[in-house]
């Protein structure tokens, strides 16, 4: 008899998911999209323009970034480069893993405001 409860105890599997799968998951489920993606996009900023010592302030909205920096001096040679940046950026983004492409309120890059 104690066979035959043992058997009625067992999990039944549906499809293995991978662990990228399972991490997608709880993102979505979570609600924590719009948050990574913003700090993926600050990731991709100081990797990108290599002014991260430099900055001050960053805020994502809406497509926009907007960076406040302390020199005045390396603002006005990022705002010659900013197409190539935001392309620069995008780039690394479209290749992160952990950065969800179809969120609306964080998605990608689509205009750079220096300050």
């Amino acid at each position: 008899m104690a066979e035959h409860k043992k058997r009625n105890y067992f999990i039944r599997r549906k499809e293995a998911l991978t662990m990228e799968e399972v991490i997608e998951e709880y993102i979505k489920s979570a609600k924590l999209a719009s948050g990574l993606n913003t700090q993926r996009v600050f990731a991709a900023w100081d990797g990108c323009s290599g002014a991260g010592p430099f900055t001050l302030k960053r805020y994502f909205r809406s497509g926009t970034l907007y960076i406040t920096l302390n020199s005045s001096v390396i603002r006005n040679q990022l705002s010659f480069q900013k197409e190539a940046l935001i392309e620069k950026m995008n780039a690394t983004l479209s290749g992160d893993k952990l950065f969800t492409s179809d969120n609306r309120t964080a998605g990608y890059i689509q205009e750079l405001v220096l300050k």
